[in-house]
C-alpha cells in the first residue's frame, strides 16, 4: 500500500510537470522607468525571446497578426507624450499567407515610450503591454502583461516580469519590493540583433534566383553572340594562353563588379527601407507591372529598347585604350549593348531583392553577374570548348519570345498587388488565374510553333526539346485550370490573390457541401461557412450541442485570425478532398478564434481559475479554455472529443503531412464508433 502511494505521488508530480511542460512562455519582459526631466519619463519594456520564436512589432498592416503595443492605464496624472521606439529595428519579410509585409522581432526586443507627467504627486505608473508571439509552427494567442513603476528618487528603476499568469496578478505593493537594480545606459551591441535564419534563408533565396536569371540572360540573342567573340578577341590579342586567360577573368571580374555596383547604387540611394515599401506600395507595383509589360512587348519583336547610342560610343572609348582600364570599358560596353535583354531580368531581380530588404540588391546582383560572367572565364580558359555551344539562330529570338511571356505573367503578380491594396477588385483570384491560363496556353501553342511572332524563322520541322519544353507548359496551363472552381494550386501559391480575395470565394460554381447522400447540407442558426467552406460552429456549447443532436464527435480548432500556420493548415492540408469531406460529413468542425477581441458581457467576465487572469474578451475565453482543458496555448492545435467531452485520440499540431491528418481523423473516428 505505502508503495502504491509513494507511486501515485509520483505519478501526481510527473502529470503536473508534464502539464506546465505544454504552456509555452517564449517572452519574458522587463519593465522600467527612465526620468527624462520633472514632468518627462520614459517606460522602458525589454522582451527576451526565446530562439525560434519572434515577436511581432508595433507597426503592422490592418488584416494580419496581433501588432504589439505598450499602453498606459488611463488616469488624470500622466498622458502618453509620442510614439512608442522600437530598437533595433525589426526585421520585414512579405508573408504569402498574409499577402503583406510582416515585422518582428527575433532574440530581443525593446520598446520606449515617453510619457509626460501632469502633477508632481505622481508615484507609480501604471499600464499593460499586449503582444503576439509565433515560431514556425505555431502561435501563442494574444496575452497581456501588467506594470506597475514606482517613480523614485533614483534615475531609473527597473524589475522583471515574466509574462506568466502569477505574475500578472502581483499586487503594485509586491511589484514595488521587486524594483532592484538601477538601470544603467544600454551599449549600442545590445540594441543590435544578429540576422535570423528567415533573413538569411531569403537572402540565399535571391542569390540562387539571380544566378539563374544570370543564365537565362546568357541565353539571349544580346548575350549568347558575345561568348565566341569576345573569348576570340582576348586569345588572339594576348601574346599567351596564360594571358589570355587573365584578361577573359579581369573581363569577368568586371562584369561582376559593374553589377554589384548597380546594386549597390540602389541600395544607398533609396535605402532598404524605402525599397522595401516601395515593394508593397500600389503604384510602385502599378509602375513596375507597366514596365514589365513594355518590356514583354519588346521581347515579343513589337520594338526594341536601346540605350542612347552615345553611352555605348564612349564606353568603346573607353575600350580602345587598353590594359585593365580597357577591359573594364568592354564589360561596361556588354551591359550597355545587352540591356535591351537584361533590362528587364535586371528589374524584375532589384525589385524581388527590394522585399527582401538589407543586402539583397547587392546579393542579387553578385549571383546574376556571377552567371554572366562564368561562360567567360570557362571558355577563355578552354577554347575547345566553344567548339560544343550551339550555333546562332533562330533558337534565340525563341528564348527571348519565352522570357517575354514570363516577363508578362509576373506583371500581373505586381498588378495584383495594386488591386489588393487599394481594393479595387478587378483582379480577383479567379481573373488572375484565367489570365494566367490564357499566358502560358499561348505559350505553348507558341512553342510547337503555331503562332509565329515578327523576328521568328520558318520552322522546317519541330525540334524535340521545343516538343518536351511545350507539352510541360501546357500540363502546367491544364493544371491551373481546376483553380477557377476552388482547387488550392499549390504550385503556384503566392502568385494568385488569397481564396477570400475572389468573386466565388469557395470556387466558381461552387454548392454547398453535401452530407453523403447527395442533398445540400443546410446549415444551422449557429453555422457557418469556415475555410474551404467547411461547415463549422465558432461556440463550443451550440457545437456540442448540435454534435449531441446529430451523434458525430467534436473536432476544436483551436487557431487565430492573426496565426500564419493555422492558414497554412487550412490551405495545405484541409484543401484535401479526403479531409475537407471528413470534416464535413464525419465531424463538426468548432473553430474557437483565441485573438477574437470582442468584448464579454459584464456578467459573463471571470478571473481564471488557472491562469489568475481576467477573461474580459471571446478570444481570453476560448484560450483559457484551452489551456485550464487540455494545459496547451499553442495554435494551431486540434482535438477530437466524444459527446462525453473527453478526447478520443491524442491532440494534433502544426503538422502538413495529409495523410498523417486522414489517420488521425480515422482513429478519432473508429473511436468514436465504438463508444456507440
Amino acid at each position: 500500500m505505502k508503495k502504491q502511494r509513494i507511486l501515485f505521488v509520483l505519478f501526481f508530480l510527473l502529470s503536473l510537470f508534464s502539464t506546465k511542460a505544454q504552456i509555452l512562455e517564449p517572452i519574458k519582459w522587463r519593465f522600467s522607468v527612465q526620468k527624462i526631466s520633472n514632468d518627462q519619463v520614459e517606460i522602458i519594456a525589454e522582451a527576451t525571446i526565446d530562439e525560434g520564436w519572434h515577436l511581432y512589432s508595433i507597426n503592422l498592416p490592418e488584416g494580419g497578426p496581433i501588432p504589439t503595443s505598450l499602453n498606459l492605464e488611463a488616469t488624470e496624472n500622466y498622458e502618453v507624450a509620442g510614439e512608442v521606439k522600437e530598437v533595433p529595428k525589426p526585421s520585414t519579410q512579405y508573408d504569402n499567407t498574409f499577402n503583406m509585409e510582416l515585422a518582428w522581432f527575433s532574440k530581443s526586443a525593446k520598446l520606449i515610450l515617453p510619457v509626460r507627467l501632469k502633477s508632481p504627486d505622481v508615484n507609480v505608473i501604471e499600464g499593460y503591454v499586449e503582444f503576439m508571439a509565433c515560431d514556425d509552427e505555431q502561435c501563442l494567442p494574444p496575452d497581456r502583461v501588467d506594470f506597475s513603476l514606482p517613480i523614485g528618487d533614483s534615475e531609473a528603476l527597473a524589475y522583471d516580469v515574466a509574462a506568466t499568469a502569477e505574475d500578472d496578478n502581483l499586487s503594485a505593493s509586491t511589484q514595488e519590493s521587486q524594483a532592484k537594480e538601477t538601470l544603467t545606459e544600454t551599449s549600442p551591441e545590445t540594441d543590435q540583433i544578429a540576422s535570423d535564419d528567415v533573413e538569411t534563408r531569403s537572402n540565399w533565396a535571391i542569390f540562387w534566383i539571380s544566378f539563374l536569371g544570370g543564365f537565362a540572360a546568357l541565353l539571349t540573342p544580346c548575350v549568347f553572340p558575345m561568348i565566341p567573340m569576345t573569348v576570340s578577341f582576348f586569345t588572339k590579342q594576348s601574346k599567351t594562353k596564360a594571358t589570355g586567360i587573365r584578361n577573359a577573368l579581369l573581363y569577368g571580374i568586371s562584369i561582376i563588379v559593374i553589377y554589384v555596383i548597380l546594386g549597390t547604387v540602389v541600395t544607398a540611394l533609396f535605402g532598404a527601407d524605402v525599397l522595401n515599401k516601395l515593394s508593397t506600395d500600389p503604384w510602385f507595383n502599378l509602375f513596375f507591372a507597366a514596365l514589365l509589360i513594355v518590356f514583354a512587348i519588346s521581347f515579343f519583336g513589337a520594338f526594341e529598347i536601346v540605350l542612347p547610342s552615345s553611352w555605348v560610343s564612349a564606353a568603346d572609348k573607353g575600350a580602345d585604350k587598353g590594359g585593365l582600364i580597357g577591359i573594364f570599358f568592354m564589360a561596361f560596353t556588354l551591359a550597355l549593348v545587352s540591356f535591351s535583354c537584361t533590362g528587364p531580368i535586371v528589374g524584375t531581380l532589384i525589385v524581388q531583392a527590394a522585399s527582401v530588404g538589407g543586402m539583397a540588391p547587392v546579393i542579387g546582383m553578385l549571383g546574376f553577374s556571377l552567371a554572366l560572367a562564368l561562360p567567360f572565364t570557362l571558355f577563355a580558359a578552354f577554347p575547345g570548348w566553344l567548339n560544343s555551344l550551339p550555333k546562332s539562330g533562330s533558337w534565340l529570338n525563341s528564348v527571348k519570345v519565352f522570357l517575354g511571356f514570363i516577363e508578362l505573367a509576373f506583371a500581373f503578380k505586381f498588378l495584383s498587388i495594386t488591386d489588393m491594396v487599394l481594393g479595387l477588385h478587378i483582379l480577383e483570384r479567379e481573373v488572375f488565374i484565367a489570365i494566367w491560363i490564357t499566358i502560358f496556353g499561348t505559350l505553348g501553342f507558341y512553342l510547337m510553333g503555331k503562332i509565329r511572332l515578327p523576328h521568328d524563322s520558318p520552322m522546317e520541322y519541330l525540334p524535340v526539346s521545343r516538343m518536351m519544353l511545350a507539352l510541360v507548359v501546357f500540363a502546367f496551363t491544364i493544371y491551373m485550370i481546376p483553380g477557377l472552381w476552388g482547387a488550392p494550386v499549390n504550385l503556384i501559391s503566392g502568385f494568385p490573390p488569397p481564396s477570400n480575395y475572389a468573386e466565388s470565394p469557395h470556387g466558381v460554381g461552387y454548392r454547398a457541401p453535401g452530407n453523403g447522400g447527395g442533398t445540400t447540407l443546410s446549415l444551422t442558426e449557429d453555422m457557418h461557412l469556415g475555410p474551404q467552406g467547411i461547415p463549422a460552429f465558432n461556440d463550443y456549447e451550440k457545437a456540442l450541442a448540435y454534435a449531441r443532436k446529430v451523434n458525430k464527435p467534436l473536432l476544436l480548432d483551436f487557431t487565430g485570425k492573426g496565426c500564419t500556420n493555422c492558414r497554412k493548415m487550412e490551405d495545405a492540408v484541409w484543401s484535401d478532398p479526403a479531409v475537407k469531406d471528413m470534416l464535413t460529413n464525419d465531424f463538426v468542425l468548432t473553430s474557437l478564434y483565441v485573438d477574437f477581441r470582442e468584448e464579454l458581457p459584464e456578467d459573463e467576465k471571470y478571473v481564471s481559475s488557472v491562469t489568475g487572469k481576467k477573461i474580459r474578451t471571446v478570444g481570453n475565453k476560448w484560450s483559457d479554455f484551452q489551456i485550464t482543458r487540455f494545459q496547451r496555448n499553442s495554435q494551431p492545435h486540434y482535438v477530437i472529443l466524444g459527446l462525453d467531452e473527453k478526447k478520443l485520440v491524442p491532440d494534433r499540431g502544426y503538422n502538413t503531412d495529409v495523410d498523417a491528418y486522414i489517420d488521425w481523423l480515422k482513429r478519432g473516428l473508429k473511436a468514436f464508433n465504438e463508444q456507440q
